[in-house]
């Protein structure tokens, strides 16, 4: 892949994620909150954003969004690499252990 095939991607990823977040924050807010690990805040700016300035942020060659997906513990247990647990149990608690850093960062 080229770099800019890569810059490419990134552009149309940030333009879908822009545009999924304010479609799920117009439809259900307390929902995007939690779906997109944003806050109140982020959540004000995202869907007060004009369709011109959506593609000049998306046009940007960094990413506008991030993994919440940060540590060992939580790609075990999606990856269902853990022992005795079924793969619905380990997802629940992966979601769990993720809502539970959506407080703090809120």
């Amino acid at each position: 892949m080229t770099n800019e095939q890569i810059l490419m991607e990134i552009r149309e990823t940030n333009l879908s994620y822009l545009m999924l977040a304010q479609s799920l924050i117009r439809e259900d807010r307390e929902q995007a909150l939690f779906r997109l690990g944003i806050s109140e805040d982020a959540a004000e700016r995202l869907v007060a954003l004009s369709p011109a300035q959506i593609l000049k942020i998306a046009s940007s060659n960094t990413l506008v969004c991030r993994m919440r997906v940060d540590d060992d513990l939580i790609w075990t247990l999606l990856t269902n690499h853990g022992k005795g647990q079924s793969e619905s149990a380990a997802r629940l608690h992966a979601n769990i252990l993720m809502a539970g850093r959506h407080q703090e960062a809120a």
